[in-house]
């Protein structure tokens, strides 16, 4: 448990070079894909999920598609080896069926997955290729998370709510929604992606309701703190939101998925700024073609999965 303690406040206090006016330059660098859609080692298709984890120099991706997860060291040509799946679409228990997202778990050197397409979640030890272990069952799960407990967040995007389950349980507690499908400030539709903080509280990309939600440790219902003003394509707005990240001063960064474009909310701010791509939907590499997940590493430069143009992206702090 203590490790997990130490590794969550290194990745959250330690983010260096990240300010309300920070900006990050305008052309990304493809650390991971960009050779067409494909099922090498060199390729991805239709990734979603991204864990980039410092302590290694690795990123972790979610390879929809293909139905694997894939190991990149950061920098590398190639992917470095299949750490789960890569074994056909099924749901035997060396099998994935379209993982959506994923979170490494330091305490158990393992990744938790969330298999979408099979309804569950399922550790993978990260070293061997078996020991498989379904950890929740019967689950409509799009996005993961894991607090400085050690505790697991899932969003159920037909139950249109985030479960916190405690190791060991089987049914988990609600921590928002919870009260159906709808646009009230304590409900959700389609949640997708989820971040938690340090206070517990935990944001959701309400996708089919345009908005990030904050809901607080034991709150009620949720506060918007982006979009929230329909779909649409101005400052105020985001289209379909999906993977949402937080710096420690509480703005939040997310793919505006169907605006082709990352966006970072200030704090109470009633309006967003794009940091990367909002140059229409396209493969240069100022562009973005439906971003999905979204991350820092401890230097503070951002990675962006890009789906459709099957790679990963990677914007560096520009020091200028």
């Amino acid at each position: 448990m203590q490790k997990i303690l130490l590794f969550f406040l290194e990745n959250l206090f330690s983010l260096k070079n990240v300010q309300d006016n920070t900006k990050w330059k305008q052309f990304g660098l493809t650390v991971a894909g960009g050779n067409r859609e494909g099922n090498q080692l060199n390729q991805l298709a239709s990734p979603l999920g991204i864990y980039v984890n410092d302590n290694n120099q690795t990123i972790y991706i979610s390879d929809y598609d293909n139905h694997r997860i894939v190991q990149w060291e950061i920098g590398a040509q190639t992917g470095q080896f299949v750490v789960a799946g890569g074994n056909g679409k099924g749901n035997r228990m060396d099998q994935l069926n379209n993982p959506t997202d994923l979170v490494f778990d330091q305490k158990n050197d393992s990744l938790i997955i969330c298999d979408q397409g099979n309804r569950r979640i399922v550790r993978w030890p990260r070293r061997k290729r078996t020991n498989q272990q379904m950890i929740i069952s019967n689950i409509d799960c799009w996005g993961l998370a894991m607090d400085n407990n050690g505790d697991l967040y899932v969003s159920d995007y037909v139950k249109n709510e985030v479960r916190r389950w405690k190791e060991g349980e089987t049914k988990g507690t609600i921590v928002a929604g919870g009260h159906g499908k709808g646009k009230n400030f304590n409900q959700l539709n389609t949640p997708r992606y989820i971040f938690v903080d340090e206070d517990y509280s935990v944001y959701v990309s309400d996708n089919e309701n345009h908005r990030v939600m904050k809901w607080m440790k034991d709150a009620r219902e949720g506060i918007v703190v982006a979009g929230g003003q329909g779909p649409g394509k101005s400052l105020r707005q985001v289209y379909h939101p999906n993977g949402v990240t937080v710096d420690p001063s509480g703005n939040v960064y997310v793919a505006d998925l169907a605006n082709h474009r990352i966006m970072r909310w200030l704090k109470d701010a009633k309006e967003g700024s794009i940091i990367a791509g909002g140059n229409g939907k396209g493969q240069k590499l100022n562009q973005l073609n439906y971003p999905m997940g979204v991350s820092f590493n401890l230097e503070g430069n951002f990675y962006v999965v890009d789906q459709r143009n099957h790679r990963v992206q990677k914007f560096d702090v520009d020091f200028n």
